[in-house]
């Protein structure tokens, strides 16, 4: 999907209010996140590349939360291509 933003998807498709925005740049696919419920996220946070969050998930303890889900490589590739 693709808006003023750019193009994104649900990372958690129960709910419509958080959208995931990828965009590639020289060869990097670059991911923010959008939240309905907290607008100053969008200001507050940047564009993250991919290997950053990957490093960040293989230090991350945490159980509630799954970057590698939320961060879905696949999902962005297949944006990009279309």
């Amino acid at each position: 999907m693709k808006d003023e933003n750019g193009l994104y998807y649900y990372p958690f498709p129960q709910n419509k209010r958080a959208r995931m925005y990828v965009r590639q740049d020289q060869g990097t696919i670059w991911f923010r996140l959008w939240n309905a419920d907290d607008p100053q996220m969008w200001a507050e946070h940047d564009w993250v590349p991919y290997g950053a969050i990957k490093q960040a998930a293989t230090m991350s303890t945490s159980k509630s939360f799954d970057a590698n889900r939320a961060y879905d490589i696949e999902a962005a590739k297949a944006l990009l291509r279309e």
